[in-house]
């Protein structure tokens, strides 16, 4: 009987502090997210340093990717690290960057247990981190959360393996699926709740993506235009093989104050680039497909080399359909508003049915919600 009682209270113990460990590991992810578009091209970490049940330190990747999540987050704890549990959303990395291995950290403010949600890819770090630790003595729990922390940091794993950024497509269609009325003529699809997410989205990615022909057609902007957020707007970048972008777009004219690339051919015009630059812009030349566009790995390895992780193609059609019909798409926003545009309108795939994607096995529906009279489906690659 007593034996019973005892191994009913150390079930009791282990269930509750399992909870424990859930409960901050996804504090530590919601704190990661903070820096999701800010941090590139570091991956955008959550820590939080817990002693006796109590939050000593919390931290997130800072802007440009340093200081660390683990440093900050050791900084905030001072002594009080000592003999604690560090819960981190990626391995802490074991190699010198441009600043100390945080596994050293790790070690010197004499933690006693690390819970870390998923092993980093980099083969500077790829599993070392966490040996590290182990070496020191430190007790070390891997996998909590790691589905989460895989799509958290999908940009910089997919840097890592593939050599290039993780893609998001944003679609805004109507209830006929069309993106624009007839001639491209920009017609108003989704409400404010849904236009808000959309510029929340984009101040969570590292850079945003359209063809020269929505720039000649709408003449954006490409802000985050939510209230004290403009220092989150996302790196522009236009696909512009043969180098159209007017000097008098609102885009070139404030390259200054948020970076323009433009991506174009390498046999365009020099004098056209050197203007561009001449405005602030930056001109990135690859290699040009056909004499329609240019070649998207290209486009998306120069991006990776460029440090970029998340990357949000906005339009239009036909650079949807390019980048859902080379197999470069990870992840679909796919916004949906209540009224028809007309059977002349723009199709939102260009020549391709939504279909394509819905009905898809190559994506699956992640998530649902309603926003305002608009709903919002996001898919993920399988």
């Amino acid at each position: 009987m007593i034996f019973r009682i005892l191994e009913d209270q150390f079930a009791q113990k282990s269930k509750e502090a399992k909870a424990a460990d859930l409960r901050f590991m996804q504090l530590a992810l919601a704190l990661g997210r903070r820096g999701l578009g800010r941090t590139w091209p570091n991956p955008a970490v959550g820590a939080v340093i817990v002693k006796d049940g109590v939050i000593v330190g919390r931290g997130w990747t800072q802007a440009g990717g340093r200081p660390h999540a683990e440093v900050e987050a050791l900084r905030r704890a001072g002594d009080a690290a000592r003999g604690a549990t560090l819960y981190v959303t990626l391995e802490p990395c074991s190699h010198f960057g441009r600043s100390p291995p945080c596994a050293d950290a790790v070690v010197a403010a004499g933690l006693a247990r690390v819970v870390s949600a998923i092993e980093d890819p980099n083969p500077d770090v790829g599993g070392k981190g966490h040996a590290k630790l182990r070496a020191a003595g430190i007790a070390v729990d891997v996998g909590l959360c790691q589905a989460e922390a895989a799509h958290d940091h999908a940009g910089h794993f997919r840097r890592i393996t593939d050599k290039r950024p993780h893609v998001i497509l944003k679609l805004a269609v109507s209830a006929d699926d069309k993106i624009a009325a007839y001639g491209h003529k920009p017609v108003a699809i989704s409400g404010e709740a849904a236009r808000t997410r959309v510029h929340l989205l984009r101040a969570q990615c590292d850079a945003i993506l359209v063809g020269i022909g929505t720039v000649k057609a709408d003449d954006p902007l490409l802000t985050c235009r939510l209230p004290g957020m403009a220092a989150r707007s996302p790196v522009r970048v236009v696909l512009d093989r043969a180098l159209r972008i007017s000097g008098d777009s609102r885009m070139v004219h404030s390259a200054r104050e948020t970076p323009l690339w433009v991506m174009t051919s390498d046999l365009a015009e020099a004098p056209a680039a050197v203007k561009l630059g001449a405005a602030g812009a930056q001109v990135i030349r690859v290699a040009a497909s056909t004499p329609q566009g240019l070649d998207l790995p290209a486009v998306l390895h120069a991006l990776a080399e460029k440090g970029i992780t998340r990357l949000l193609v906005e339009g239009g059609s036909r650079v949807a359909n390019s980048f859902v019909a080379a197999g470069l798409v990870d992840e679909i926003w796919l916004l949906r508003g209540p009224d028809a545009i007309g059977a002349d309108g723009v199709p939102a795939l260009d020549a391709m049915p939504l279909d394509a994607i819905k009905q898809s096995p190559a994506f699956r529906l992640r998530a649902s919600e309603a926003l305002g009279k608009d709903n919002l489906n996001i898919y993920e690659r399988a």
